[in-house]
Formats: C-alpha cells, structure tokens, sequence
C-alpha cells in the first residue's frame, strides 16, 4: 500500500508541539529595548529628538496641552543605557515570578496601571512643587516598582536573595516593601533629584493595592458564598431529562448553574489558596477564578 510508506502518509499538524505564548515580561523588554533603538536613531536630529521629547515623554505642559498618551508612551521611553538597563534587571527579576503567579492579564494591566497612577502622581508633585518636579519624566520605573511591590505582598514571608548593586542580599518580601518604601519618600526629600521618586512611590502603592484587592482580599470569595447559601425561590420548576434546573419559561436555570461551578470547580481552589498562598495556582485554575469572578460580577 502507498499509503504505508512515510514519505506519503499526511502530515499529523495536531501531534506537533505548540510553541509557548510569549511572556509578557519578555514582550515589554523587548518593546522597551525597540523604542530605545528608535530613540538613538533620533537622537541624530535635534528636531526630531525635541519633537519626541514634547509628544511623548511625560511632562506638565504635555497633559496640560491634551496629550493624554504621554501616561502610556512614558513608560517605554528612557533616557541612557544605564537607565534601561537598571529597569530591564527589575522587569525581569520581579515581573516573572509575578506574571506566574497573577496570570498574564493581571500582570499586564498590574504594570500599566502602576506606570500610569505613578506617573500622575509625579505630575501632582510637579503642581505643587514646580521647582523640583516640574521636568519632563521618561522611564518604566513606575511600572517596575509596581511589580517589585507585588512581589514583595506574594513572597510577605519569605526569605529570597537580590543581587543589589552586584551584592547579594538577603531579605522578606515585607522588608523589600520598606526599602522601597523608605527609598521613594527620602528622594523624594531630596530637591532636583534627576530620579521620578513620586513616580516610584505611586507605582509601589498601585502594584500593592492591586495584589490586596484583586488576589488577597476574600470580597469576591464571600460574594461566592453568599450566592452559594442564599435561598432562592423556583417558580413552576421543573426537572428537565437532563437533570438541571429549568425555569417556567423553560430555559436552564443559570443561578443553580454558577451554584454547581462554585461548589465542583471553586471550593478547590480557594482551598488551596488558604493552605499554599495564590503563588501555588496552575495557569488552568487562575483561568477558573477569572470565569467565576466574572460570573459573580455580572449580579
């Protein structure tokens, strides 16, 4: 038979290995190291240069003008190679382990968010202080210090080792909060610091914020219990074939539904969370919680 030889068998598309998606910690490396190439390719043009500086580096005058995009295009911009190095070393080491452990979705929108709210708070300190804030502000400090703070609210009781400066040290994830904490109140102290101090500052309280709220506070999880103890009342109800619930207009009942998710698929998970911390997860139940806080938010 033809069909026996290899050489005319049809490919199996489906056996082959699927190429992992991309880190999104890996994509903003790479999208902060492209936009810093663009920006040494228009550094040769002073106009060029000044005109990038005004459009899309974050400043006062920018926001002032309806230049609302400088709080995105900001954080993808830096001023030297010392500078996207630094934030490269902290995206890295911190964005990973937090990107495992929230999800891609969460560590996206946890860093933008986090660049964002510390860049306002930047311009804030600029208003108040024009004399020491009021420059235009480059970098993606803000949103590395959200990570560094989510990082250190997942790991509150661990000891973990940081390379600081080449040193190595050894601290909890409470004491990296301090640190960061500390350091982003003294340079803010300190006058014409070439450093976004605010910026960290607002960047660290988001990146924090964020964690509590969506993955340490039980809010979501009463709300589920809540749904899950309330009585309810069936009208006309009827057992379909099938088993589930209908209603009198004859469609599934979608509240007995989410009852039987939360009790077969939820109950595990945030018994897990309870015993091992968030950071003990799978990719497949992060995906479940999502499905369920979904569920419960559209009540």
């Amino acid at each position: 038979m033809l069909d026996d030889r290899d050489y005319m068998r049809e490919p199996v598309y489906r056996d082959r290995p699927r190429m992992p998606p991309l880190s999104f910690t890996v994509a903003l490396l790479i999208v902060n190291a492209v936009v810093f190439f663009i920006q040494l390719a228009s550094s040769n043009s002073l106009s060029a240069a000044a005109t990038a500086d005004a459009y899309f580096a974050l400043s006062l005058a920018g926001l002032k003008h309806g230049f609302i995009w400088q709080l995105l295009t900001f954080q993808f911009m830096h001023a030297g190679w010392m500078h996207l190095i630094f934030n490269s070393l902290a995206i890295y080491f911190f964005g990973q382990p937090v990107e495992n452990a929230l999800g891609r979705r969460h560590f996206l929108t946890l860093y933008l968010s986090s660049g964002i709210i510390g860049g306002l708070v930047q311009m804030l300190f600029a208003v108040l202080m024009p004399h020491y804030f009021d420059a235009p502000v480059v970098g993606a400090s803000a949103g590395a210090s959200g990570l560094v703070a989510a990082f250190a609210i997942l790991h509150w009781e661990e000891r973990f080792h940081l390379l600081i400066y080449f040193i190595p040290v050894s601290m909890t994830g409470k004491t990296l909060l301090a640190v960061s904490l500390v350091l982003a109140f003294v340079g803010i102290m300190v006058p014409n610091s070439s450093i976004a101090n605010a910026a960290h500052l607002g960047g660290i309280l988001t990146g924090g914020f964020y964690v509590r709220l969506f993955f340490q506070s039980h809010w979501w999880q009463e709300k589920l219990h809540k749904r899950r103890t309330a009585p309810r009342e069936f009208v006309n109800v009827r057992a379909a074939k099938s088993g589930s619930w209908h209603s009198s207009a004859g469609e599934p009942d979608e509240e007995e539904s989410t009852d039987h998710f939360v009790k077969s698929e939820v109950d595990p998970i945030l018994d897990k969370i309870s015993a091992h911390g968030i950071q003990s997860l799978t990719a497949r139940e992060r995906e479940i919680l999502e499905k369920a806080r979904a569920r419960m938010t559209k009540r």
